[in-house]
Formats: C-alpha cells, structure tokens, sequence
C-alpha cells in the first residue's frame, strides 16, 4: 500500500494546491491513501469545517493536526469525524482522539498525532501519550505525525518507535529538513 503523507497545509494556497494537483499526483504515483497535516489550513493558522470538508473532498483521506489544533472554535464541531486526529498528548478531557484507526482496502491504517514540547506551548508529554495510544491499536499499518520543531525530538521519537511503527512523519517547521531515514 502506498501512503502520500502531506506536511503542512496553509492557508488557501496550499487547499488550492491540493485540490488543482491531488489527483493526479495519486495516479502519477499510484498513491493508495492520504494523510496531510491541515492544522494550517484555514487563513494560515488552525483548521475549520469547511476547510476540512474542502481538503476531504479534494481526495484527503485523514487529516492530522498540531499546535494550532484549537485556534478555530468551531473546530469542536468535526473533531469526532473518524478521519479527523488532534495531538494525543493534549489533556485528556478536550474533545477529538490522538489516534484513530480507518479501515481502508483491507487493511486497518493507525494514525497517531502528538506535538513536541521543544520550543512550543506545554504539553503533556508525547512518549507517552503515543505509547498509551499504541497499548490499544490494532492496525496493519501505523503512522505517527509527530508535529515538532526540533529535528532532534523528531529523530527522538523516531528511534524510540523503532520497530514498533511503520512511520514516523515529522511536521511543522514549514521547510524542508531533509534528514529522512530509514531505521
């Protein structure tokens, strides 16, 4: 199965871009499944419904968020939807889930979300969080975004899920970090 994952869509050019070039980059790449981090989405910061809606309909299959997960508030409102993921190390009492697990030609696709600490807001911390989604999920395939600025934390996670993930993605920075690995 091949899986496209997006980093950070922001704003109107980058919904823009992936409705005008989604699809076809699909059949380009035989791209069976896609997730992108939309917590950009709307107006350059946070994710509302209808920008949800714009992204899923362009052909978006999950949608991963961050840092800004709650600076829309009616954000509230599609934080239940089963292809929607909020950071799983934020307090257990708000709304949405850290993971989710979609079934999708055959096989199940866990999707865990978590932010960083390095240089961001506090948060609770994102080791755990991702191990205590992970106690539960029964997938085929699971991918971690790990939305984090420090490249350092991410390789961290990285070699802490060695073995125990089929990805971790790291977004957020907005650039190119080009220090991608196999492990």
């Amino acid at each position: 199965m091949k899986i496209l994952i997006v980093g950070d869509i922001i704003g109107s050019p980058g919904r823009t871009y992936i409705k005008e070039n989604l699809t076809s980059i699909k059949e380009k790449y035989d791209v069976d499944f896609t997730i992108v981090n939309g917590e950009n989405a709307s107006a350059g910061v946070g994710l509302d419904p209808k920008c949800a809606h714009e992204l899923f309909d362009a052909g978006v299959d999950a949608i991963t968020l961050g840092n800004h997960t709650w600076r829309k508030k009616d954000i509230i409102k599609i934080l239940d939807d089963p292809r929607i993921v909020r950071p799983a190390n934020y307090q257990k009492n708000v709304p949405g889930k850290g993971s989710k697990v979609i079934s999708f030609n055959n096989k199940r696709i866990g999707i865990i979300n978590a932010v960083g600490r390095v240089y961001m807001d506090p948060v609770d911390s994102p080791f755990n969080a991702v191990d205590k989604e992970l106690e539960n999920m029964n997938a085929d395939i699971i991918i971690v975004d790990f939305h984090a600025e420090a490249t350092s934390e991410k390789n961290i996670m990285g070699h802490y899920l060695d073995g125990r993930v089929t990805a971790v993605v790291g977004t957020h920075t907005h650039v190119q970090t080009a220090d991608e690995k196999i492990l």
